[in-house]
């Protein structure tokens, strides 16, 4: 059952020094509080050690906590764990936590199933049921640091928002989730180890150059031909890619950081030149990278994995154009916790 009460994390520092001003309390009791809240993550007023029980019972009176639980954990082969997160009113959403020798990254969901339509992604065949909320992302990242330091050793070291969700379709509240993240009050991350990933929402990619915003940005491409992006995923006819190109070369003007474009090759579908000499000179745009992602099979065959040769021609025509191009390797594939295929099995 859900609380009528309102959640506490909703408030500001300001918004909880007002509180306790008007209680008749000292207006410092916030900052703690909010230090409690987002700094060492409480789930229960009972721990606020600092603060009398009278203040806790008025806190509990008035206020809840809705913090996310992880309902179940699956461990890969390969050390990637995959969380099925609670939310507060009974919906799942999954998080990974993904190891390499280097860096623990965290891939956190935006939310709760997803607003567009690509083919060959497992989450997009999931109705989107709501956006999450900003400490709901919070608490994913805060989850998986604890998972991090249990299992490989060491803190979580990246964020990427490649989850399930469009980030840009749930703008306000991915956004308000990184300032916790990277404040000094909560987590203390660097913005330059956040990745937002995006399917290209040209209007938003905008705004999100004219925000001034520190973390870097990838873009899902899968092809650089019209026709065959809307093939592949199907809402591009509402995104051109002329428009496309327009709001990332304005994010480039604007901060002057370069693009990631991540890239699947499939057979049949994007495998021939005509694919190859389209991505190039969609590089040439502005300065950027090609992450070439191994494919993830979502059970119905449409889509399947492009030989090795078919990658390395993309990678020889991309080198000889000067630009960066990387082939990553899924990892939790044996979970279903690899790229594209979080959509909530259990």
């Amino acid at each position: 059952m859900i609380s009528e009460k309102k959640d506490i994390r909703a408030l500001s520092k300001e918004e909880l020094r007002t509180f306790f001003e008007s209680i008749g309390d000292k207006p410092f009791r916030g900052n703690q509080v909010y230090e409690w809240l987002w700094s060492k993550g409480l789930h229960t007023f009972e721990e606020m050690t600092n603060i009398s029980k009278q203040t806790r019972a008025h806190l509990e009176a008035n206020f809840v906590i809705n913090h996310i639980e992880v309902d179940s954990l699956q461990k890969s082969s390969d050390g990637t764990v995959k969380n099925a997160v609670k939310l507060h009113d009974g919906l799942i959403v999954e998080s990974v936590l993904i190891p390499t020798k280097k860096r623990t990254t965290a891939c956190v969901s935006s939310q709760v199933g997803c607003s567009l339509d690509c083919k060959f992604c497992a989450t997009a065949r999931l109705k989107r049921m709501r956006n999450l909320n900003p400490d709901e992302i919070y608490d994913q990242v805060v989850a998986i640091d604890k998972e991090s330091r249990l299992y490989h050793s060491r803190p979580l070291s990246n964020i990427v928002f490649m989850g399930m969700g469009e980030p840009l379709m749930n703008y306000k509240n991915v956004l308000e989730a990184i300032d916790k993240i990277t404040s000094d009050e909560g987590l203390g991350m660097s913005s330059k180890r956040i990745t937002v990933s995006t399917s290209g929402v040209p209007k938003m990619i905008k705004k999100l150059a004219d925000d001034a915003v520190k973390f870097n940005l990838a873009v899902s491409l899968h092809s650089a031909i019209q026709e065959k992006r809307e093939q592949i995923m199907p809402f591009a006819k509402s995104f051109h890619l002329t428009d496309l190109q327009e709001s990332l070369e304005y994010w480039y003007e604007k901060t002057n950081r370069k693009i990631t474009y991540e890239y699947v090759v499939w057979e049949g579908i994007n495998d021939s030149k005509e694919d190859i000499d389209a991505l190039v000179r969609f590089c040439n745009y502005i300065p950027c990278k090609v992450n070439i992602i191994e494919y993830n099979p979502i059970d119905d065959g449409q889509f399947q994995q492009a030989s090795n040769y078919a990658i390395q021609n993309y990678i020889t025509a991309l080198e000889k154009n000067r630009t960066p191009v990387t082939v990553r390797r899924s990892r939790g594939k044996d979970i279903d916790a690899a790229c594209g295929q979080l959509a909530n099995k259990h």
